[in-house]
């Protein structure tokens, strides 16, 4: 071995101890691993950077605003309504819900998919009344398998697509991981449908997420405005709408007369409703309602579109100077510059207006003012944020512009008349023009570690490949293969980079293993392709902890799961991945 090899080896394997050891956060673990390869002589200085400037980059953070605005954008509620009725046993709930969530992850970062699909699991485990442990591990294994169908579905797919691109001259293109991934999605989802018995006990794991992500119900006033499809409409038909989420407590006329009203009451112009029920319900109603809410004016409003002006949930902390006071005695807005849109109260039913209550220790308020400003002022206030939870009440949501955006895109990739870099980078764009999102929410969806955990080890992974290095390793794994068939080389590559991927990112697995993959192949006199699709279903393909992707760490604490019951449901299903991925590879990429 050189001393190049030596280096190379030495840093990739001290970079995935650190990862492992999980006590420096991966993006600063890359960039450490980027120095220490400049320091050596690996990496030429004039070739350090260029990792950053690769349309992985862009494409990653691209989707990852897209995949946002979809989110965002409540057209997969609206999809799943006519659904929801059907979804009485809980084979039929995982059935359904995993086949949608895993269609969506194959266009949108799975990720995305799966945070757009977990509070539809809440809703219908409340319905039931089944625990949503039940639901949310499947839905996050059928996130992952929806992304194995196309190029932009997950990140190994992207960047075996462009390392492709190095090795034999030309990328994978945007479906040419459909005939393989389709097939493990079916057959995954067949599995699931059924496989979920092998959870544990309900009893055990479902109760602690959902009574840490039980969600509060708050009270709200808005305005009926003359153009609301609600007026001339009953108090009935308002909470038809709403699917029974939300309750109206109270209409206020008159200017200052409050009634409790029945079903049949009719609601007119200019009512003011005292609304009750979830956050998410809430927003929804005053969307479709086209409701207006009680304290903001119409140039705050157009503040909060421009992206100047947000809410946030904060929670009245003890001490804090609010307690047995009400918004108007504190002069909320005229000292603080901030409104109370909303309060919940924990057991208790809000029966005076919002500007009257007294608040108490505990109470939960949704505040409305400057985004700059509010740190300071919810700190002056005594209030802390709750970081965990997305209130947008009043916003108004784009319904069809962002997943329209998305259709133009895939279809002007699939005929072939835009890169997939330019396509996505191009619809981000045109999200952000329209305002579908703010280039502040923009920037806060894009996961900026793992933009720099690939800026960094492309030039890394590189210099394994210069040096040398993969050609060493897939020496070793050909001593190993020599005894085996093309198709047993094939799983051995498979089985490695998914055993690899929940100890390092499976973007980090992709880097390292795609290059040791071709190295391989061309040592067996193979064809590299079939080798590099492998690597890409194994690197995304984590079934059996919850750290290997963000999408089984994102279902651990709501569903109330253990670090070993991954591998209950995720054993077998990996089983099938290798069992079935082997040969769907083959048959659709000889070597």
């Amino acid at each position: 071995m050189t001393f190049s090899q030596i280096a190379a080896f030495s840093i990739v394997i001290v970079m995935v101890g650190l990862l492992i050891w999980d006590k420096i956060r991966y993006d600063v673990v890359a960039l450490g691993a980027l120095l220490a390869a400049i320091a050596c002589g690996i990496v030429p200085p004039d070739k350090a950077f260029t990792g950053f400037s690769d349309d992985i980059v862009i494409i990653v953070a691209s989707a990852l605003v897209v995949s946002a605005a979809v989110g965002r954008s409540g057209i997969v509620e609206l999809m799943m309504r006519p659904f929801i009725p059907h979804m009485k046993t809980t084979s039929s709930q995982v059935g359904i819900l995993v086949s949608v969530v895993t269609v969506l992850s194959a266009f949108m970062k799975n990720i995305g998919a799966l945070a757009i699909f977990m509070p539809i699991a809440f809703q219908i485990s409340r319905r039931t009344g089944k625990p949503a442990s039940r639901l949310l591990m499947p839905l996050s294994f059928g996130s992952l398998l929806g992304g194995l169908a196309t190029l932009v579905g997950t990140s190994p797919n992207i960047i075996v697509s462009r390392m492709r691109e190095d090795i034999v001259g030309e990328p994978f293109t945007m479906f040419d991981f459909a005939p393989v991934g389709i097939g493990l999605a079916v057959v995954g989802i067949v599995f699931l449908t059924f496989g979920w018995r092998l959870l544990p006990r309900a009893e055990r794991s479902g109760a602690a997420g959902d009574a840490q992500f039980s969600i509060e119900d708050y009270t709200t006033e808005a305005r009926l405005p003359p153009e609301s499809p609600l007026v001339g409409k009953t108090v009935f038909d308002l909470e038809s709408m709403a699917e029974a989420e939300v309750t109206v407590v109270g209409i206020i006329r008159e200017g200052f007369r409050r009634y409790v009203p029945s079903g049949h009451w009719t609601l007119f112009a200019g009512d003011v409703l005292v609304l009750e029920g979830e956050a998410q319900a809430l927003e929804k109603i005053t969307v479709d309602g086209k409701l207006e809410l009680v304290g903001l004016k119409e140039g705050e409003i157009a503040s909060a579109r421009r992206g100047e002006i947000g809410m946030v949930e904060a929670v009245v902390t003890q001490g804090s100077p609010l307690i047995g006071n009400s918004a108007a005695q504190v002069s909320l807005r005229e000292r603080f510059g901030v409104n109370l849109l909303a309060l919940s109260r924990r057991g208790r039913r809000v029966s005076q207006r919002l500007r009257r209550v007294r608040f108490q220790q505990g109470d939960l308020l949704v505040l409305h003012g400057n985004k700059d400003a509010m740190p300071d002022t919810l700190a002056e206030l005594g209030c802390l944020p709750l970081a965990e939870r997305n209130v947008s009440l009043g916003r108004k949501r784009h319904l069809y512009l962002p997943i329209t955006v998305l259709a133009i895109a895939m279809a002007l990739v699939a005929l072939q008349m835009v890169t997939v870099t330019i396509a996505f980078f191009g619809a981000a764009v045109i999200l952000l023009l329209t305002r579908v999102l703010t280039p502040r929410e923009a920037y806060e969806v894009v996961d900026w570690p793992i933009l720099i955990l690939l800026g960094s080890l492309i030039p890394v992974s590189d210099a394994l490949r210069t040096t040398g290095g993969t050609d060493l390793i897939a020496g070793w794994l050909s001593g190993a293969a020599g005894a085996l068939p093309p198709m047993g080389a094939l799983a051995l590559i498979l089985t490695v980079a998914m055993a690899v991927t929940p100890f390092l990112n499976n973007a980090a697995t992709v880097l390292v293993m795609a290059p040791i993959g071709a190295s391989l192949a061309g040592q067996l006199g193979l064809n590299p392709d079939p080798f590099l699709m492998a690597v890409a279903v194994g690197a995304a393909c984590d079934f059996l902890t919850p750290i290997g992707h963000q999408c089984n760490t994102l279902v651990m604490g709501p569903g109330g799961y253990r670090f070993g019951d991954y591998w209950r449901l995720g054993l077998p299903l990996s089983v099938i991945v290798i069992t079935l991925g082997t040969f769907l590879i083959g048959m659709f990429w000889p070597m």
